[in-house]
């Protein structure tokens, strides 16, 4: 295969597909799976996602009148802990490239009745539609790994954050210790099973699983924000390396 029908083609979970259609298809996975994406997040995590979730946030440094996008935000966790730390001076915007998750996300929270500082957009995060340094922090969430070109994705995030502003990269990551990845791969295999039970689409939960196992490790991804020239780059991991939140700062203009 020469580079030039290698450039068109990119991973989707283990399979290879053309590039154009990688967005798609990862849309399909999410729109089958939106209504009940937050009961399976509870039982593939058995329940500790809330608690990553919580140091995620800690990590922002978020103050009252900041601007924050909660990118790849699906059904809106995120926004609902960012909006309270901005305050009604603050802003929230709700990104997401899936119309479904957006439409539970958006639903969620106005049920919640906590929509007063929080926005929804349609967006990709390889070409975000926002003015340029904006955005005092930039979060996504278990969403670069369903990107198609993730280094234009942290590209477009750069351009998009403030100076003095961060970007917050919460993943699915490489455990540290090679039994517990042994542990985390066996208990993984059962995630297909559990979302034909759930939701009905034990396909969507196979993707996953695969999509989690060609992510880039801490270290590459590490490398890839400063690539995209974020500086002061970290990695958090949590629970062993099975995920790693990953912080970049924007230098701010001397």
């Amino acid at each position: 295969m020469n580079n030039d029908s290698q450039e068109k083609t990119t991973h989707f979970g283990y399979r290879q597909v053309a590039v154009e259609e990688k967005a798609d298809l990862v849309g399909e996975v999410f729109h089958s799976v939106a209504k009940k994406y937050d009961l399976m997040n509870d039982v593939m995590s058995l329940g500790t996602h809330r608690i990553i979730k919580r140091f995620t946030v800690e990590l922002s440094a978020l103050r009252p009148g900041m601007k924050v996008l909660d990118l790849a935000g699906g059904t809106g966790d995120f926004s609902l802990l960012f909006s309270p730390l901005v305050g009604s001076q603050g802003q929230v915007v709700l990104a997401d490239i899936n119309e479904s998750m957006v439409r539970v996300g958006r639903d969620r929270i106005i049920d919640k009745g906590k929509s007063g500082n929080i926005s929804y957009t349609l967006a990709n995060a390889e070409q975000l539609p926002f003015t340029a340094n904006t955005f005092d922090c930039i979060c996504i969430a278990y969403g670069l790994r369903n990107v198609t070109d993730k280094q234009a994705a942290l590209n477009s995030m750069f351009e998009m954050t403030a100076p003095g502003g961060r970007v917050l990269i919460l993943e699915f990551s490489k455990p540290v210790n090679p039994l517990l990845g042994k542990a985390y791969d066996v208990y993984s295999t059962l995630w297909p099973k559990a979302g034909q039970l759930i939701t009905g689409d034990g396909e969507s939960y196979q993707y996953l699983v695969e999509s989690i196992r060609m992510h880039p490790d801490q270290e590459t991804l590490k490398q890839m924000m400063q690539e995209a020239g974020f500086e002061n780059c970290e990695y958090h991991n949590v629970m062993g390396g099975i995920c790693a939140i990953h912080v970049g700062h924007k230098v701010a203009s001397r």
